[in-house]
C-alpha cells in the first residue's frame, strides 16, 4: 500500500510544479504528517524531493528529475477509457486504477499539454442515472466486474419472480441504463447470451477457468438489439387519443419518445377542432393511466372504455376540488 502511495507521490509532483503538504495529503488521503515521511523516504531513496518552506511552499521535484514508472499496467489502460465515467469506475472498483492512468499520462506528456485532462473534465461530465432517483450500486458489481475484465467463468445465483436459481455463466460485459446496472452473458450449456439485472444476483462465485471469448461478439450491437426486443415485447396494449397540439408537443416527454414518435407517424390529419387522433402501444392500461394523465386537458382517451371512464372519473374529481 505504501509502496504504490510513494509512486502516485512522484507522478503527481512530476506533473506539476509544486504541491504544498495538504494538497497532496488531500490527493493521497493521508495525512500531512504522512506526506512529511513519505517526502523523506523518498529522498532517502534517491529520489531528489526538495521541500520549499514558508507560506507560498511545497514539496516539488529538482533537477527535471523524471520516473520511468509512467508505463501503463493492464487494469490501467482499460480504466482509462472509462474515465469520462467516473461514478461508474468507482462502482467497479476502479477508481484506484484510472487515477493512476491519468497521472502517468499526464507524466509524460509535456509540461504545455499537462493541463488537457483538468480541460476536458472541466467541459464534460456524464452522469447517467435519470433524475430524482438514487439507485445503490450493487453490492456484487465489483465481483461480477473482476469476472468481466479476467473473463472468468462465474457460477451465479439470481432472484427470478419468487424462486431463486443458479446459474454456469460466461460474463462478457456490463451495461448501466439509467443508473441500473445488467451483465451481458452466454450460458455455456446452451450458448445463448442473455442479460441479467446485476442487482438481483444473491451470490457471485469467479471460478479459475477462463472462457474463450467469441470476437464476433458486439457488445453495443448486442445491448442495442436486446433492448429494442424488451421494449417491443412489454407493449402488449393499445390505447387509441386525441391530442391538442400541445398534447403532440408533451408526447415524447409523458410516454417512450420512440413509441410516440411512430405514432404520430401513423396518425391522421388533425379534425375541425385541431386535434390528432393517434393509436399508442402501452405496457398496460394502469401504465397507460399514469403516463397521459400527465398531459391533463391535451388528450383525450377514446379507446379502450374503461380507460376512457378511469380519466372521465379523475375529470370529475379534480373538477370537484377547484368547483
Amino acid at each position: 500500500m505504501r509502496a504504490a502511495r510513494l509512486i502516485k507521490m512522484v507522478l503527481l509532483l512530476q506533473a506539476r510544479p509544486s504541491m504544498t503538504a495538504a494538497e497532496l495529503a488531500a490527493e493521497l488521503e493521508v495525512s500531512e504528517r504522512t506526506i512529511t515521511r513519505d517526502a523523506q523516504a523518498l529522498s532517502e531513496a534517491g529520489v531528489p524531493v526538495y521541500a520549499d518552506r514558508g507560506r507560498t511552499g511545497g514539496y516539488r521535484l529538482v533537477g527535471g528529475y523524471r520516473t520511468r514508472l509512467t508505463g501503463l499496467g493492464r487494469s490501467e489502460a482499460e480504466a482509462l477509457f472509462l474515465s469520462g465515467v467516473p461514478g461508474a469506475l468507482r462502482e467497479m472498483g476502479l477508481a484506484d486504477a484510472a487515477s493512476a492512468a491519468r497521472l502517468k499520462v499526464s507524466a509524460a506528456l509535456m509540461p504545455s499539454l499537462r493541463d488537457a485532462s483538468q480541460n476536458a473534465s472541466q467541459r464534460f461530465h456524464l452522469d447517467a442515472p435519470g433524475w430524482f432517483k438514487e439507485t445503490p450500486a450493487p453490492e456484487l458489481l465489483p465481483a461480477v466486474a473482476d469476472a468481466v475484465w479476467d473473463d472468468r467463468c462465474v457460477t451465479a445465483r439470481y432472484r427470478r419472480q419468487e424462486a431463486e436459481v443458479e446459474r454456469e455463466l460466461e460474463p462478457y460485459g456490463l451495461v448501466l441504463k439509467a443508473g441500473v446496472w445488467y451483465l451481458c452473458a452466454r450460458v455455456p450449456d446452451s450458448g445463448a447470451y442473455r442479460v441479467y439485472r446485476i442487482d438481483r444476483f444473491t451470490a457471485v462465485e469467479a471460478g479459475e477457468e477462463r472462457f474463450v471469448r467469441d470476437e464476433e461478439f458486439d457488445l453495443p450491437g448486442f445491448w442495442e438489439e436486446r433492448a429494442a426486443q424488451f421494449a417491443r415485447a412489454i407493449l402488449r396494449a393499445e390505447v387509441v387519443v386525441r391530442l391538442s397540439e400541445a398534447g403532440v408537443r408533451q408526447l415524447p416527454y409523458a410516454t417512450d419518445r420512440v413509441v410516440a414518435r411512430e405514432g404520430m407517424e401513423s396518425a391522421g390529419e388533425p379534425d375541425a377542432a385541431g386535434r390528432v387522433t393517434v393509436t399508442l402501444p402501452v405496457e398496460n392500461e394502469d401504465v397507460a393511466y399514469t403516463q397521459l394523465m400527465a398531459l391533463g386537458p391535451e388528450v383525450e382517451v377514446l379507446e379502450p372504455l374503461s380507460l376512457r371512464a378511469r380519466f372521465a372519473d379523475a375529470a370529475a374529481r379534480t373538477a370537484a376540488l377547484y368547483r
